[in-house]
């Protein structure tokens, strides 16, 4: 399990460009490394990843979103308990033209296929957003707020936010939501090259897409900061120097063997050096 390049992408649901922190930060370790680069959009962002993915050489791919949401609701969606069926869902409905994405309509959408008009929630325009509720809804029978990954592991000390939150202070599902249908484009354009871990064989993937969570580098983070612009370029800098070196020394299937059982870790995920964090500050010494 060897890769000739690491990337790393913090993401951006932000409305409008922005630069800075907060905004989209691609780091790049191996082969052709250089300094993080800021896009401004998601277009932009877009473009950077497939022009990346047509260079030689095999590539892992890390992105900052959950790459699927709590058992039940791929089964609910779309009748199937795989999470690469909600990409395809997805992919499907979410366009993202310069006003802005369409993701609060497709949140809505997908709450009609439940009953009690849940479980997005989070609505942060003024107008509203029919069908998706701005505080958090009862959940459908049989659904939790959060995925095993995320229990099991509980990176840092506070409670991880629920996929299916759309709006407020730390919020991840709208992330999700703009940036599934990027990735999946980045499959079709490439047919046959990309792999998404853990939901696909990767041992012979050209390019390998995984979900990352950055703040598995607490400390090298708050080490290396003064060295950066902000902290998103700090963390997608050394998360792909860490992956890259683990990839070098072959030691990269350490951390990509999910704790869990298979049906789980194909309907919710996995999150790459799950249960690894010493190992990842270790390589960073």
């Amino acid at each position: 399990m060897r890769f000739d390049r690491i990337a790393m992408l913090d993401w951006s649901s932000a409305r409008g460009p922005r630069r800075g922190k907060d905004s989209i930060w691609l780091g790049l370790a191996g082969a052709g490394a250089a300094p993080p680069v800021n896009l401004p959009t998601r277009a932009l962002a877009e473009t950077a990843l497939i022009d990346l993915a047509r260079q030689p050489g095999r590539l892992l791919i890390g992105v900052d979103i959950g790459f699927a949401w709590p058992a039940g609701f791929a089964q609910g969606l779309t009748g199937r308990p795989r999470a690469l069926a909600v990409w395809d869902w997805l992919a499907a409905r979410i366009i993202d033209p310069p006003e802005g994405p369409n993701h609060r309509l497709v949140a809505a959408e997908a709450n009609r296929a439940f009953p009690g008009g849940g479980p997005f929630w989070g609505d942060g325009t003024r107008a509203g957003t029919p069908g998706l509720m701005r505080t958090r809804p009862d959940l459908p029978p049989g659904m939790g707020w959060h995925r095993g990954i995320e229990l099991a592991a509980r990176f840092g000390r506070v409670a991880p936010k629920s996929m299916f939150q759309l709006a407020g202070i730390g919020a991840v599902g709208a992330q999700a939501l703009t940036c599934i249908p990027v990735l999946q484009r980045l499959r079709a354009a490439l047919p046959g090259k990309v792999a998404v871990w853990p939901f696909e064989p990767v041992d012979h993937a050209e390019i390998v897409l995984t979900e990352v969570y950055f703040s598995m580098l607490d400390q090298r983070l708050a080490e290396a900061l003064p060295r950066y612009p902000c902290l998103d370029a700090a963390q997608v800098d050394l998360l792909a120097q860490a992956v890259m070196r683990l990839s070098d020394q072959g030691a990269l299937a350490t951390i990509m063997a999910p704790r869990a059982p298979l049906e789980q870790v194909m309907e919710e995920g996995w999150i790459l050096g799950a249960g690894h964090h010493a190992l990842l500050q270790e390589v960073l010494v």
